[in-house]
């Protein structure tokens, strides 16, 4: 008889389950429908644009029942490196969902901050006070939105983070992120078998869900797959589930053959084994390939002496950017010049070069502080909470020694993961009795390599 009701309970509430997904899901598809017709045009960006509108509309009415609907609804959209066609300017749809959630964190959100949080967001006022100078010295357009553009991807995916974690959604959170991540993964594997059969095993450049380059394909699954690697016990999340996703994670990143998402994630898996104190056999899948990736690449291109491969381009780029900077080295000529500049109409493919070239030693001092700045406060932060978030921002700066930083989905993502982390350990603190039955489970190093990669 107990059995009985209890199907019967399990059938009413995915019932119930089912009614709300398709009404709302109904609701969001009219939403675009409605948009995409009044905007009376199938231009570039306005179905994501539509799009966007309508989840916003949508976590709007959720808001009155989940106060930080926006935030979380806006989690797989992070991901999004579309353009959104929104009054005429150059946005992704990442940046739109980024604002939105932290519109919401910063009304709705847990007050106060965790000194750890505001250790983070002082380090990142002082770049934005470094880079200010640059601002005021270059006076055009693109300068100053981009220096509100730059504090958001960071202080803003920060407080987003913090005020979901806070709020004890990040389960929730993680669980869009990695949908999401499956996604596009799943996208590249497909898309990496039909260029295989046609006899290219190149890199693959992914036109599934839309155009993907590799590089961006393999440095944003790379966070996707820290957090199913790690997958901390106080998310609440399940490591046969995290376990499949991990490998399907990794096969994408692999046919990517993208050498700065390896070279990130080598170093977030020693940062993790060093925490933890155990080894692992994922270094090995991590190292293996991305040496044999890097070294054989590097050799091939030295040995074809073609002027134009990657690695030639790039010790190029440097020159140029160099030579470039050296005309105004103290401030720099200005946050995203290569958009008003002809001598240089291109984005450095570095992360200092850049900020040298943007901001100017004033700049890149701030730079260089506050990365240092970040790297000691999680490493200070209890490891069952700041193993993933240190990895995941250390994760960041490794690739863009080798690629661009900012860039507004690989930046904003790996601070929203810290800061989610650091909500977390702030929600924790706040119920003494739910820390103390929660640590055991994460101390241990078998708990956290439960994925099955020991």
């Amino acid at each position: 008889m107990r059995a009985h009701g209890m199907d019967r309970s399990v059938r009413d509430r995915i019932a119930d389950w089912w009614a709300g997904a398709w009404r709302w899901s109904a609701l969001a598809a009219a939403m675009v429908a409605a948009l995409f017709i009044l905007l009376d045009r199938a231009g570039d960006g306005l179905l994501v644009t539509g799009t966007a509108v309508a989840a916003l509309i949508v976590g709007v009415v959720l808001t009155m029942s989940k106060p930080l609907a926006i935030a979380l609804m806006a989690m797989p959209a992070l991901f999004v490196a579309q353009r959104a066609a929104i009054g005429g300017t150059d946005v992704s749809a990442s940046d739109v969902a980024l604002a939105a959630a932290f519109g919401s964190a910063v009304l709705l959100g847990h007050r106060p901050y965790s000194p750890e949080l505001r250790a983070m967001l002082w380090f990142n006022l002082g770049y934005q006070f470094a880079t200010l100078f640059t601002v005021i010295v270059n006076p055009f357009m693109q300068n100053t939105v981009e220096w509100f553009h730059a504090w958001l991807l960071i202080s803003g995916a920060l407080v987003v983070g913090w005020a979901v974690g806070r709020a004890g959604y990040a389960r929730w959170a993680f669980t869009a992120m990695l949908v999401a991540g499956c996604a596009l993964a799943a996208g590249t594997v497909i898309w990496g078998i039909i260029q295989y059969a046609g006899g290219n095993f190149g890199p693959v450049y992914p036109q599934i869900p839309w155009p993907m380059h590799k590089n961006f394909v393999g440095t944003a699954l790379a966070f996707v797959a820290l957090i199913a690697y790690v997958h901390p016990p106080w998310a609440g999340l399940s490591p046969r589930w995290t376990r499949l996703a991990l490998w399907l994670l990794l096969i994408a990143i692999a046919m990517s053959q993208s050498r700065q998402a390896w070279m990130g994630l080598i170093v977030a898996a020693i940062v993790i084994l060093v925490r933890r104190g155990g080894q692992s056999k994922v270094l090995v899948v991590l190292a293996v390939p991305a040496i044999w990736l890097a070294v054989s690449m590097v050799l091939e291109q030295l040995e074809s002496q073609n002027r134009h491969n990657s690695m030639f381009q790039r010790l190029e780029w440097f020159r140029e950017v160099y030579a470039y900077w050296k005309h105004s080295p103290i401030f720099g000529h200005g946050l995203r010049f290569w958009y008003v500049d002809p001598t240089l109409p291109y984005q450095p493919p570095q992360a200092e070069l850049e900020v040298a070239a943007s901001a100017g030693l004033v700049g890149l001092a701030g730079f260089i502080v506050m990365w240092v700045g970040f790297i000691v406060v999680l490493w200070r932060v209890d490891k069952n909470y700041g193993t993933l978030a240190l990895a995941a921002v250390l994760s960041r700066i490794v690739q863009a020694q080798f690629d661009l930083f900012w860039a507004g989905v690989q930046t904003s993502v790996p601070f929203v993961i810290a800061g989610i982390c650091l909500g977390a350990m702030a929600l924790h603190r706040s119920s003494p009795a739910d820390s103390q039955v929660a640590a055991p489970a994460a101390v241990s190093p078998r708990t956290w390599d439960s994925a099955g990669l020991r």
